[in-house]
């Protein structure tokens, strides 16, 4: 078995994630859309910041075929300003269009085996993983990327195509654990290509 969830696998559940709306969701919620993006992200990463229009633009582009969730799992012990307090504050002044969820227990990361933030997962209907990894070769500066991988990834999906690159090395900030240095990974965790 691998650290990270493989393709073919069915997304990992989850419940009770408090969202920056106030409300409490499970996995079972995001039916309505043929696709699904669950997405672990946070508050303070120069890698999602420097990404998080990208991701915007992709989720208002595809947002009649794709539910988009993002999930902070890091540590606030580590890093204040991953605190849910600033995920709310983020939210209310970003507007972004998805549901921002807190992962307290840092389990939904374990279960899903993140690796960094942002690190992506595509879901079919089935709920069954076709996609994951980054968004594009240079998250910290956009302006400066040569690849669309989530793009080409939902694109392709959204036509029932089989995705060309199913896997992408996520690149960012590793998930902040509890308890642990700021950069440490588990052993087990390592490239996914």
């Amino acid at each position: 078995m691998t650290y990270t969830i493989e393709l073919g696998d069915k997304a990992p559940r989850f419940e009770n994630l408090l969202s920056t709306d106030g409300s409490f969701y499970s996995i079972d919620e995001f039916n309505d859309k043929p696709l699904k993006v669950i997405f672990f992200t946070c508050n303070h990463c120069p890698y999602v910041t420097g990404s998080d229009e990208l991701t915007r633009s992709i989720a208002e582009t595809f947002k009649d075929d794709v539910e988009f969730i993002a999930i902070n799992s890091n540590s606030t012990n580590t890093y204040q300003e991953d605190s849910f307090e600033n995920m709310v504050a983020r939210m209310e002044s970003l507007r972004f269009p998805w549901l921002y969820l807190h992962d307290e227990t840092q389990n939904t990361a374990l279960d899903y085996g993140a690796l960094k933030t942002p690190h992506f997962f595509v879901f079919n209907d089935s709920w069954r993983l076709i996609y994951t990894g980054r968004n594009t070769d240079n998250p910290i500066d956009t302006s400066q990327k040569t690849t669309n991988d989530l793009f080409n990834a939902l694109e392709e999906a959204i036509q029932g195509k089989k995705i060309s690159v199913p896997i992408t090395n996520p690149i960012g900030c590793n998930i902040k654990w509890e308890g642990k240095p700021a950069h440490w990974m588990p052993a087990e965790a390592c490239d996914l290509v």
